[in-house]
């Protein structure tokens, strides 16, 4: 059976991604960063749970997300209703040090969540004393496909 040359290169990456963050290659950890690496938008957890091609249940969902994020694989965009949206990393992200300065954009039509690598977050001053651990910038609005 012969592979489409984009399969092979996903396959590669995925399998790259999981040898460089030190974990077990196993179906449900392949099948969700196939989701993170074919996805344009951030997923939340339902859309994980709904679209991935090997089914397991919520509990290993959630382990396979934590654990993503712990290893630097994946970050969290927080959401105007309270729930938690996922993107891949950059490459420059590791186990315990996320480097995720860039803005997020939502659209209130379609509900998508993108990562706008480009837009950085502008520096913030804290008074003397305080120090920060994340900052998260959010902006909403009407994405380009929906304009």
């Amino acid at each position: 059976m012969l592979f489409p040359t984009n399969f092979i290169m996903m396959e590669n990456q995925i399998l790259n991604i999981l040898h460089r963050s030190q974990l077990s290659i196993t179906d449900g950890r392949k099948s969700i960063l196939r989701l993170f690496l074919e996805s344009d938008n951030a997923l939340a957890h339902h859309d994980i749970e709904a679209r991935t091609q090997v089914k397991f249940d919520r509990v290993t969902v959630y382990r396979t997300l934590q654990i993503f994020m712990e290893k630097g694989i994946i970050h969290t965009i927080p959401t105007a209703d309270n729930s938690i949206k996922y993107a891949l990393c950059r490459d420059e992200c590791e186990q315990g040090h996320h480097h995720d300065d860039h803005v997020h954009f939502v659209c209130k039509k379609c509900g998508s969540t993108v990562c706008l690598e480009d837009v950085h977050v502008p520096a913030v001053r804290l008074p003397k004393g305080f120090k920060p651990q994340q900052v998260e910038v959010v902006v909403s609005g009407t994405c380009k496909e929906c304009s």
